[in-house]
């Protein structure tokens, strides 16, 4: 965890203006959760035998015996919410767009912290394809605003309670016959949660998942259909994507689409359709790069990721399913990354009036002159702790700000300013009331 101060908080603060302002183009509608929730909203919805309940999870026992957990994830926190507060009577589906911290006692690594921040999307209400492609739209649509040119969607579908138990049966018996490979995570994930032994990134387990079944190739006919117009709206609006047979995330409560979006220009990224499809290892290989040395080339940090959740609700207690789909931006790796261009907020300006008082009289009626340069929209510095006219002078000139305001025990008396143009040093007395007209007629 760390402290976010200066220009780090004001990227940050950007970012978040920049994505909430496109969530809200799209329809979305801001939506925040408290930090703490039930421990069972994560261990019910998340699942008890991923990593993030199992190893990862902030937890404590309050008054009364009640297990509390800091928020590890947005989604289920949404879900909760969708559901105590009756969004199920609102026009369906319901659009929600959420930022802030979230807490996992992870390995600190590559853009990683116990702390981190998301950007999240969640559409509820719905199992349409059209709301997989609007997520992984917006999200993609955020990154490339943000300054990343290289993006490109690994997509895959997990299918659905129908089909997904044979493909998990198939999954077990090929990893049980290669049972002397795996690593010691991957052998306990075996017996109590077989998808997560798709995302290791232990070099043994890497090779070994190659060859591992697909889930594609045990969709039932919907999950099929969904898929495939999932992969159909992506071709339509043009977002780069690549079908990662290996992708699977980490959470229970996945079903159907799964997807992460990543930053990475020797990544060949097409569509499954595409005449010149080949995976996209094949032909780094090809280039030099050897698939059987993982460890020479460092993986491409996934930016974002996401995916369908339609069986979320009843695990957290509702009557009846509730589909659902949804992704998250890992905020911290975006603006980290060098790619990132400048994203101002909104509600920082350059300063144009550095204020000056001089004298007890004058400190007494600063703020009274700083709420009128307020009122006026006019962005200014000050040293309010200051007294000497020439420091306060010299910190206007080192900041670089065209005019100073300067305010004296004369002036706190007429109920007048002096306006200095730094540029010439021409300067006017002013009365406080008609400050704002002056500065306007000056453009300031």
């Amino acid at each position: 965890m760390r402290d976010i101060l200066g220009a780090d908080f004001y990227t940050y603060q950007g970012f978040f203006e920049k994505a909430s302002e496109i969530a809200m183009y799209y329809g979305f509608r801001p939506i925040e959760t408290p930090m703490l929730e039930r421990e069972n909203v994560f261990t019910s919805g998340v699942g008890k035998e991923t990593d993030i309940v199992e190893k990862e999870m902030y937890t404590l026992r309050v008054r009364g015996g009640e297990k509390l957990a800091l928020r590890p994830e947005g989604t289920a926190s949404i879900m909760r919410a969708y559901i105590e507060g009756g969004m199920h009577t609102m026009p369906q589906p319901v659009m929600l767009y959420y930022y802030g911290p979230f807490f996992r006692h992870d390995k600190p690594q590559r853009g990683r912290y116990r702390e981190f921040f998301q950007f999240g999307l969640e559409v509820l209400g719905t199992s349409k394809s059209i709301a997989d492609a609007m997520v992984i739209q917006i999200m993609t649509t955020i990154l490339k605003e943000a300054g990343f040119k290289n993006l490109c969607v690994l997509v895959n579908s997990i299918g659905d309670k129908t089909c997904r138990p044979h493909y998990i049966r198939e999954l077990v018996s090929y990893y049980r016959k290669n049972m002397g490979d795996l690593c010691g995570n991957c052998r306990q994930r075996l017996k109590g949660n077989p998808l997560r032994l798709l995302d290791c990134k232990e070099l043994q387990c890497v090779a070994l998942k190659e060859n591992a079944p697909q889930s594609v190739a045990h969709l039932c006919e919907h999950c099929k259909e969904h898929f495939r117009e999932v992969l159909e709206c992506l071709d339509t609006i043009k977002v780069p994507y690549s079908i990662d047979h290996t992708l699977v995330r980490g959470l229970d409560y996945y079903s159907r689409t799964v997807f992460e979006i990543i930053d990475d220009e020797d990544l060949i990224c097409i569509g499954p359709r595409d005449e010149q499809k080949k995976p996209a290892k094949e032909n780094k290989e090809k280039d030099g790069d050897v698939e059987g040395a993982p460890e020479e080339r460092a993986l491409p940090l996934a930016l974002g990721g996401g995916g369908r959740y339609d069986y979320l609700a009843k695990q957290l207690g509702s009557k009846k399913e509730i589909s659902a789909v949804g992704g998250s931006i890992g905020v911290d790796r975006v603006v980290e990354a060098p790619q990132l261009v400048s994203l101002t907020p909104r509600i920082i300006k350059k300063p144009k009036i550095y204020f000056i008082q001089i004298g007890f009289e004058a400190k007494l009626k600063s703020l009274t002159v700083i709420e009128v340069l307020r009122k006026a929209r006019i962005p200014l510095v000050h040293a309010l702790s200051k007294d000497k006219l020439s420091i306060q002078l010299a910190i206007a000139e080192k900041y670089g700000i065209p005019y100073v305001v300067i305010l004296g025990q004369k002036e706190a008396l007429e109920e007048s300013v002096i306006v200095r143009d730094m540029s010439n040093r021409s300067q006017d007395t002013v009365k406080i009331e008609k400050l704002e007209d002056y500065l306007k007629k000056k453009k300031v």
